[in-house]
C-alpha cells in the first residue's frame, strides 16, 4: 500500500465508523490507490482511518457482502479481483437493470432540468475519458449518472439492487489495460443513453444501453488474460 494511500480518507462524512471504512476503501479503489488483488493490512488501515480493529473488521465484512473485499481465514483481506466468469455474470445483471432504469427514465421523466443534468454528466464522462480528469472523478460521475437515471425513472428500488460498487471494482481492474480510445468509446455510450432519455423514447434509451454493454463485451474480448483474476493473486 503506497504512502499516498493516506488520502483515502477523502470520501467525506459517513453515517458511522463502519460505513466510514467502507467508503474509504471504495474511494481507494476508485482513485487507484487500492487495486484488485491487493492485500489489506489491518494495522495500516486502522492507523490511516483512525478506527478500531473491530470497526475495521465490520466495515470489511460489509464490503465482503457486496463482493468488494474477499476475506480469507489464513491470508486476511484482499480487494476482490474478477475473472472472466465474474465479469460475464456482472455484465449480464447490470445490462438488465440498467436497461430497465433507462426505459423508466425515458417513460416517466418530463423535467428538462433533470434531462439537462443527465446530459451534462454524460459530457463530463466523455471529457474525463479523453484525459481531462482522474479515475476517481470518472467513477464518481458514473455513479451520479446512474443515480440520476434511477431518480428520473421513479423506481428507487433499482438503487438498492444495481451493483454499482462492484461495477466500480470491474472498471478499476480493467481501466489499467484499456487504451484511451477504448475508454473514449465507452464513455460515448452515456451520450446515447442520455439522448434516448431526453427524447422520452424508451426504446431508444434501452437500445442505447444494450449497445453500450455490447461494446463493453467486445472490448473485454480483446483484453489479455493477465487482466483477469487468475493472474492477480
Amino acid at each position: 500500500m503506497s504512502d499516498s494511500a493516506e488520502s483515502i480518507t477523502d470520501p467525506g462524512p459517513s453515517r458511522d465508523t463502519t460505513q466510514h471504512v467502507a467508503d474509504a476503501v471504495l474511494y481507494g479503489i476508485r482513485s487507484g490507490q487500492m487495486v484488485p488483488g491487493q492485500r489489506l493490512v489491518e494495522a495500516d488501515l486502522t492507523r490511516m482511518l483512525g478506527v478500531s480493529r473491530g470497526s475495521l473488521r465490520e466495515g470489511l465484512k460489509q464490503l465482503s457482502a457486496d463482493g468488494i473485499v474477499a476475506l480469507t481465514r489464513y491470508r486476511g483481506a484482499f480487494i476482490s479481483a474478477l475473472d472472466r466468469k465474474d465479469v460475464t455474470d456482472l455484465l449480464q445483471v447490470l445490462e438488465l437493470l440498467c436497461s430497465l432504469a433507462a426505459r423508466l427514465a425515458a417513460e416517466n421523466c418530463r423535467s428538462d432540468e433533470l434531462k439537462g443534468h443527465l446530459t451534462t454528466l454524460a459530457f463530463e464522462l466523455g471529457s474525463n475519458a479523453s484525459g481531462s480528469g482522474g479515475r476517481a472523478d470518472y467513477l464518481t460521475k458514473r455513479h451520479q449518472f446512474y443515480d440520476r437515471l434511477i431518480q428520473m425513472g421513479g423506481n428507487h428500488e433499482l438503487g438498492r439492487v444495481i451493483p454499482l460498487a462492484r461495477a466500480d471494482l470491474f472498471r478499476a481492474q480493467f481501466d489499467r489495460v484499456q487504451s484511451r480510445e477504448q475508454r473514449r468509446k465507452h464513455a460515448n455510450g452515456y451520450f446515447k443513453i442520455a439522448e434516448g432519455v431526453g427524447a422520452n423514447d424508451p426504446g431508444k434509451a434501452e437500445r442505447a444501453v444494450r449497445k453500450h454493454f455490447a461494446a463493453t463485451r467486445a472490448t473485454l474480448a480483446t483484453l489479455p488474460d493477465h487482466a483477469f483474476a487468475a493472474s492477480l493473486g
